[in-house]
């Protein structure tokens, strides 16, 4: 399950806790709000990945907001605008939802999670034409650890120009994801600590109200 912690940046994960900190505050209760039945924490890590919780955010390639959703996408989400948090994170979560259920029945988590997230990034016909690559060099279609050491092929034209979807930067989904996993270890691990302190401050309360 930790495979993806490689190397540990002090920097960033510096950065990420003062942002759980000063920003997350804000957006929490939107997170908590659309995640329904998934852990909110992922839906606040994907968020984080896509845009540092920065509403106003966007890419060259065109994506904009919280989840930094495309046009299209948006659209089909029912999100009239990407520059709102409320919206964004709805359409996010929903969008996210969809990719999960798209996953074949037989995938089961985690790499139903992490085939999603490589779909968020780089899209569900992108990431079939790896698994599809994954399952003709004998590895398991199935299984994240394969699938993701196939996905760089896609920038090689002697794979891309046989499949489906042709040529793509298979290298982002990888990092995208494992940097999704460390926010997700880290803001579980930061929620963990606040709520056994709240839970100390309660009791120590409580005990002097008797």
């Amino acid at each position: 399950y930790y495979g993806h912690i490689k190397e540990f940046s002090y920097f960033d994960t510096r950065t990420f806790i003062d942002a759980i900190k000063n920003k997350l505050p804000k957006y929490q209760p939107l997170f908590e709000k659309y995640a329904q039945d998934m852990d909110w924490r992922l839906l606040a890590a994907i968020s984080y990945q896509e845009s540092h919780w920065n509403p106003h955010a966007r890419s060259y390639t065109g994506v904009r907001g919280m989840m930094m959703l495309t046009l299209p996408t948006a659209k089909q989400m029912g999100v009239k605008s990407r520059l709102d948090a409320e919206q964004s994170i709805r359409g996010g979560a929903k969008y996210f939802k969809q990719l999960i259920e798209r996953m074949p029945a037989r995938v089961s988590n985690p790499d139903r999670l992490w085939f999603a997230l490589a779909s968020y990034n780089i899209g569900l016909g992108h990431l079939n034409d790896a698994r599809k690559i994954t399952k003709q060099q004998g590895g398991d279609p199935d299984r994240w650890v394969d699938v993701k050491e196939r996905l760089p092929l896609l920038k090689q034209k002697k794979y891309y120009k046989k499949t489906r979807y042709g040529y793509a930067r298979g290298d982002e989904p990888i990092n995208y994801v494992e940097n999704i996993r460390r926010y997700y270890d880290t803001l579980t691990w930061v929620d963990n600590q606040n709520k056994k302190l709240t839970s100390k401050t309660d009791f120590e309360l409580n005990m002097l109200n008797q």
